[in-house]
């Protein structure tokens, strides 16, 4: 007879029924590299279709990520500086130019399946779009604008940023958005390779605490968006899931 782990059940009825399905997994303050980490395992079991899509909702301490378009300029005050105002300056994958991430901002990690990696990107600005629209906020993509412009704003403020990386059909990194952050560490470097003001649904709505509400909102605007059945996963679940692949390559 074959043990099946909550999380296997589940997919495997969803399955059965017809019905695609995200897992939405939200971690908490996730230092990057340890995040970056997780990406990597779920990508793997993704790849293998040993677990369905994955949502991956978390905070950041304070970093900046430089993709792989970014150069020299767009940190002008020296990696010595940053670090002693107790930010990280890491390298990843993804495209895109430097951004930031702090506490207080809703980061997004759709582990999904794409055959349309352009597509992909335009379903979080709409996503976004939909779950700022539910705080009122009237937010736009502006992709007539050019790669550079890729993301969500608020007439010429930027309120959220998109970066992915996609290795055999499968896309890490995704989104994040600015929710009650703070937004001086924007102003210490060129986010994105603009220079346009940013904003928050803080700075927007003159409202904080924030955060826990609009994870719900994202969520759901990510499910809807892909016509997904939204699945809650603890991220002790999750690893469950993940481990027989791990056990594997051993």
């Amino acid at each position: 007879m074959t043990a099946w782990s909550e999380c296997e059940l589940a997919a495997a009825l969803c399955e059965a029924d017809g019905v695609t399905e995200v897992w939405v997994c939200h971690i908490g303050l996730v230092p990057y590299r340890e995040a970056l980490d997780l990406q990597e395992r779920v990508r793997a079991a993704r790849e293998a279709d040993a677990i369905p899509d994955v949502l991956l909702l978390l905070e950041h301490p304070p970093v900046y990520t430089r993709g792989r378009r970014s150069d020299a300029s767009e940190l002008p005050l020296g990696e010595d500086w940053y670090a002693a105002q107790g930010i990280e300056i890491i390298d990843v994958p993804r495209g895109g130019k430097v951004t930031y991430h702090g506490p207080g901002q809703l980061v997004g990690y759709p582990i999904a399946r794409v055959s349309d990696i352009v597509g992909h990107v335009r379903a979080m600005e709409r996503a976004m779009i939909a779950a700022l629209a539910g705080e009122q906020i009237t937010a736009r993509s502006r992709t007539q604008d050019g790669p550079d412009y890729t993301g969500v704003w608020v007439g010429e403020r930027k309120i959220a940023s998109i970066g992915v990386h996609v290795r055999r059909g499968v896309a890490t990194h995704g989104f994040a958005v600015n929710v009650d952050n703070d937004l001086e560490p924007f102003s210490w470097v060129v986010p994105c390779g603009l220079t346009l003001p940013m904003t928050s649904l803080a700075a927007e709505t003159g409202r904080d605490g924030l955060l826990r509400c609009f994870r719900k909102r994202m969520a759901h605007a990510w499910a809807t968006e892909t016509s997904a059945r939204q699945r809650l996963v603890t991220a002790t679940a999750l690893e469950r899931a993940l481990a027989p692949l791990a056990a594997g390559t051993r």
